[in-house]
């Protein structure tokens, strides 16, 4: 495993800010960490950068402690922090080249040269990091994160505060990294998990919630519940449509057409198209809605406790 996490707990204070969080991310995965703000997300990513201690648990990166090996571990690690920290009166090549003779890299110029070519820096190379666009500058962030070849990359908030142009182009940057690297993607966007993430694992209040492959997000709900757009070739008996098992309501949407909200993960289509055609109609269109992921992430970080104090 890349990276492996076992009952992590961080406590502030009095505060627990983590509560035996433990999860796995194999070699390759692209993995977005979402939860809500102050949910414990960059506290985890800090732990597991080797910033801070847990209080308790285990973390370790491509095999090392992060507490008992942390030099070995921070060699495999690239890692993006929210608030970008770069020395904004330096150069683009001039950082860069900085931060590569702080790994005491070989052929520094070289590798200095190849990053700007592969997050597209090329003609904003020549300037001060203070002349730059936040997009421009996140690039160099990400440059300085990968310029030593980690074997992981630790992304946190990398898209916050971007406009919707340097969002495409980020978002299209991480994909491209994470066919080559193991990414832990930090948001709280939903946009973000659907657009570059192949699997989620969603925090609030200190404890993980969910962990899966973003396409079996939509059954991790209490319910599993969807909605279907049905349009009928005439006037349905609604009553009777109402008493089929698993429609929790229906709301009108057009001539002879119905929004069917459920309650339940059972697919219904077959009966609605049975009811139909008992009542002597045809069913012209039917599609099935699963529930929106921002639905999903409401539902699933909403209805934890808040945070426990330390006793």
């Amino acid at each position: 495993m890349s990276i492996t996490a076992q009952q992590v707990t961080k406590v502030y204070g009095t505060q627990r800010a983590l509560h035996d969080v433990s999860f796995s991310i194999s070699k390759g995965e692209v993995v977005g960490f979402l939860g809500p703000n102050g949910a414990g997300k960059s506290t985890m990513m800090k732990i597991i950068t080797c910033y801070i201690p847990p209080t308790s648990g285990s973390v370790s990166v491509c095999g090392f402690d992060v507490r008992e090996q942390s030099i070995d571990a921070r060699r495999c690690i690239g890692y993006l922090p929210e608030h970008n920290p770069l020395y904004t009166d330096m150069y683009v090549r001039e950082y860069l080249t900085f931060v590569g003779k702080i790994y005491k890299l070989k052929n520094v110029a070289q590798r200095v040269e190849e990053m700007i070519e592969m997050v597209g820096l090329g003609v904003e190379a020549h300037k001060k990091i203070e002349t730059l666009s936040k997009g421009y500058r996140q690039r160099v962030g990400i440059a300085q994160s990968m310029i030593h070849d980690p074997k992981v990359l630790i992304l946190d908030e990398p898209t916050s505060g971007l406009d919707p142009n340097q969002l495409a182009e980020i978002r299209d940057l991480i994909i491209r990294i994470g066919k080559e690297k193991t990414v832990m993607l930090s948001t709280h966007i939903m946009q973000e998990v659907e657009a570059i993430c192949d699997r989620a694992i969603i925090i609030s209040k200190g404890n993980i919630v969910a962990d899966s492959s973003t396409s079996e997000l939509s059954h991790l709900t209490a319910s599993g519940s969807y909605e279907i757009m049905v349009e009928f070739s005439g006037e349905i008996n609604t009553q009777v449509l109402k008493k089929l098992s698993g429609v929790s309501s229906i709301e009108p949407a057009g001539n002879h057409t119905w929004l069917i909200k459920t309650n339940t993960s059972k697919d219904i289509r077959k009966d609605i198209a049975d009811l139909a055609t008992s009542q002597g109609l045809s069913v012209l269109t039917l599609t099935r809605k699963e529930q929106k992921l921002e639905d999903i992430f409401k539902e699933l970080t909403t209805a934890q406790p808040s945070s426990t104090p330390v006793e």
